[in-house]
């Protein structure tokens, strides 16, 4: 296979995968600011005996396809939360944008500041469960790869996938 031939059946590899992770996205409803929608770019360059291809998004988008484990809750993830909790003030927009406005036993409004706790502390307890909005696209694109690429690089599905899905910076 030329190198012609690898880069753009690399290249139609990552603009699918990024298609679909977009439409899981938005099937999901975790889609409320675009922001990670709209982040999501495929990268691919190729050279004589090696290619680079990568696939970005926001930092948060690794939490939301691969989840993270609650103190109560437990998922096959390799994030977790353990002893601090989201920071309650960071829910803010989005409880805006979701327009949640729970009132109490009296029918009164709950306050902003005892909703972002609530949340926060149920996402601490309960976790993330992962969406999988990425994984299973890119794990059904590498199946329709073609079996010349695969032989020819030595590729392995996992080994491609942590490769490519750079893990969020610290």
């Amino acid at each position: 296979m030329l190198k012609d031939g690898v880069e753009k059946e690399l290249k139609r590899f990552t603009d699918y995968v990024v298609k679909e992770a977009r439409t899981n996205l938005t099937r999901l409803k975790k889609n409320s600011t675009k922001s990670l929608y709209d982040s999501l770019k495929g990268n691919v360059k190729v050279s004589t005996n090696s290619f680079e291809m990568s696939i970005e998004m926001e930092e948060y988008g690794h939490f939301q396809d691969k989840g993270v484990s609650g103190k109560k809750v437990k998922y096959n993830t390799p994030y977790s939360y353990s002893s601090k909790m989201p920071p309650p003030s960071k829910l803010d927009k989005w409880i805006t944008r979701k327009g949640i406005a729970p009132r109490d036993k009296q029918g009164r409004f709950i306050s902003r500041k005892s909703l972002q706790f609530l949340i926060a502390r149920s996402i601490f307890n309960k976790g993330i469960k992962p969406s999988l909005f990425l994984t299973k696209p890119f794990e059904k694109a590498f199946k329709a790869l073609p079996d010349e690429l695969i032989e020819k690089f030595g590729l392995e599905v996992l080994d491609l996938f942590d490769y490519t899905l750079q893990t969020p910076k610290k």
